[in-house]
């Protein structure tokens, strides 16, 4: 019996300690959430800065020659930008290989040409091969002799129709009519070139990717080792204007056009790159006694003037005296 009811006012006890525990604890818990302070909540992530790129801006050369001419297209916004006789033209040179091998490959459709004339589109494009393009610009329906009427023949007619270029016309040097390296274009009729290149136009679906990586795999320098009669290194130019925070987003497709003329003494140099973002064109004619280099550098610098935004340091430019810049 007294067994029986110690073990009940033991149990009852139990529970009236578990009652008045309960109230304590929630006290010290309430008390605690009171001088705990304001709730902390983490800063928001910063956006990334925007990758560099070129964008239209002022552009400085002190250029001692007869032309010189630019043009930048912007691909993502279609903004035109340029020096201000951006429309004038000068002779294309093996910058029109480009078209050429374009002009070829879209014809084909889905079709794979020769091995032997695939080996010379790709020629043409890496080493700037004259005897490799001439085949393929005679496959394409092109022809030296002097087109009618004043008119450029199948193959140019075929670039303005198609790359819709507003100043591209047929070379005006006596005795040299029919030849495609003497194409009138302008730099902003280059880079709307190059735009069509990039999109799939000039080449078709099938073959674009194929000329853009060819284009990007352009060899050889301006040095005397790298150039020959027939075919040349032509690596060289916008290429080494772009810091490697431009380079390093993606392949940079390019084809560079240059030659001595005997008519009138000059060198004609031409530069064309152009990426998923933009199209770059820098076209020249100086004395040829400023040698290649000289118009390699111009180029070089026009494409680093317009990096946005720009680098903290100084672009490692190949040095030339082509005057303040």
């Amino acid at each position: 019996m007294r067994s029986r009811v110690t073990m009940v006012l033991a149990a009852t006890a139990v529970l009236l300690g578990g009652v008045m525990l309960v109230p304590a604890a929630y006290a010290r818990l309430s008390a605690g959430e009171a001088n705990a302070g304001p709730e902390s909540v983490a800063a928001p992530t910063p956006a990334p800065p925007p990758l560099p790129t070129l964008a239209a801006g002022k552009v400085s050369v002190n250029f001692k020659g007869e032309f010189f001419s630019w043009a930048l297209l912007d691909r993502e916004t279609d903004e035109l930008s340029g020096s201000k006789n951006m429309a004038a033209t000068s002779s294309t040179e093996s910058m029109l290989k480009a078209w050429i091998v374009a002009d070829y490959l879209r014809q084909l459709g889905d079709k794979e040409p020769p091995a032997a004339m695939k080996k010379a589109a790709s020629r043409a494009i890496r080493d700037s091969d004259d005897d490799a393009t001439n085949a393929i610009y005679r496959a394409s329906g092109g022809s030296y002799a002097v087109p009618a009427g004043g008119q450029p023949g199948p193959v140019i007619k075929r670039a303005i129709s198609t790359c819709d270029l507003t100043d591209t016309k047929r070379g005006n040097v006596k005795g040299y009519e029919g030849w495609w390296s003497f194409t009138r274009m302008s730099p902003r009729d280059a880079v709307r070139l190059g735009d069509c290149i990039a999109d799939g136009t000039a080449a078709g679906p099938k073959w674009t990717k194929w000329l853009l990586s060819e284009m990007s795999k352009v060899r050889g320098s301006t040095a005397a080792k790298d150039q020959g009669p027939r075919s040349g290194g032509g690596r060289w130019g916008i290429i080494d204007g772009l810091p490697e925070s431009i380079t390093s987003q993606g392949p940079v497709s390019i084809k560079n056009g240059w030659t001595v003329l005997n008519y009138d003494g000059n060198w004609h140099v031409n530069c064309l790159a152009v990426t998923e973002k933009w199209s770059l064109a820098v076209m020249l004619r100086y004395p040829r006694g400023s040698g290649l280099d000289y118009g390699s550098d111009v180029c070089a610098s026009v494409a680093s003037q317009l990096v946005t935004p720009q680098p903290g340091g100084a672009l490692k430019v190949p040095q030339q005296p082509i005057g303040k810049l």
